[in-house]
């Protein structure tokens, strides 16, 4: 990559936030849940919006979302909400995407991000644009499998080896074009288990970046209080 790329290159978050959050069992969608006092997706919002290192932060919600207006003002700086949300997080982010087409250029990076993870920090994200920014199969956060892994798979238990295995975290970046070639070419959607994983398929190996344990995916009425445990702490690099 030439210098001048390098620098006019920008960096852009996109949050695919059209899920309905059914395991939380709650009256509204999990991302407009209030943790420490504000909705989720304000939380992950702001995160980006906090960080110099972000030109433009991208929401898609689904057509009729009726909360995203009371979270996000329609006509709030650095922040622009699609309304292209499809039945699964990759149909969400490729419509996200080729909405896109034409105002991103090729070889911005796309940061993509779950909306259920309101513990992302700008420091977390400067960590990621720093450490992968210039890898061609682009990066995602991670963590380390510290624990004793079991597998079931056969016929006994069985201990998998944990040297080498990590926790996909988001965000996950890559540039506009490979991320928009990888999902539209995917041969098996249900396959797709992250962004990662559709740009694995096309022979590329995205570097992983250390992130932190702060940046859980809410994902079980438990999972709040542990957010809202490690919201309360200082961000720290």
């Amino acid at each position: 990559m030439t210098e001048l790329s390098h620098i006019s290159r920008r960096n852009i978050a996109l949050i695919p936030a059209a899920g309905v959050g059914a395991r939380m069992a709650a009256g509204s969608p999990k991302q407009y849940l209030s943790i420490a006092g504000k909705p989720m997706l304000r939380h992950t919002a702001d995160a980006f919006l906090a960080s110099p290192l972000i030109s433009h932060t991208y929401i898609v919600v689904s057509e009729g979302d009726g909360y995203i207006d009371s979270v996000i003002a329609p006509l709030e700086s650095g922040v622009t909400v699609l309304r292209c949300g499809g039945p699964t997080r990759m149909d969400s982010i490729l419509n996200g995407l080729r909405a896109l087409r034409g105002t991103v250029a090729d070889g911005d990076l796309v940061l993509v991000h779950d909306a259920a993870r309101p513990g992302l920090t700008p420091g977390l994200i400067r960590k990621l644009i720093a450490g992968a920014g210039d890898a061609e199969g682009g990066g995602l956060l991670a963590l380390p499998v510290v624990d004793t892994v079991k597998s079931t798979r056969g016929a006994a238990l069985a201990t998998v080896p944990r040297d080498g295995l990590w926790l996909a975290q988001t965000p996950q970046m890559f540039n506009y074009a490979l991320l928009l070639r990888a999902l539209s070419e995917a041969p098996d959607p249900h396959a797709i288990t992250d962004d990662a994983s559709a740009v694995e398929m096309l022979g590329y190996s995205p570097r992983l970046i250390e992130g932190h344990p702060r940046n859980l995916k809410v994902t079980l009425p438990s999972d709040i209080r542990i957010a809202e445990m490690y919201m309360a702490q200082p961000e720290q690099d």
